[in-house]
């Protein structure tokens, strides 16, 4: 029974790490939020595809240019 419990903590631990990222990217109100989740999913399996998603999400927001 103990085991079930911290088998459940690790995937639960390893799918969150995983979808960091995409997690990040939408609590920051990212522009590109969606397009970092689908490289996330489809590239986070790689560990260059998981990185280059959370640079991606960290990266600094384009300021959104208001003509007066």
């Amino acid at each position: 029974m103990d085991n079930d419990v911290v088998t459940v903590l690790e995937v639960l631990g390893t799918t969150f790490a995983y979808c960091l990222p995409a997690f990040i990217a939408l609590a920051r109100g990212h522009p590109n939020c969606l397009l970092i989740g689908v490289v996330n999913l489809t590239m986070g399996w790689t560990v260059l595809g998981w990185i280059g998603a959370l640079y991606w999400s960290l990266g600094r927001r384009q300021r959104k240019w208001k003509l007066d």
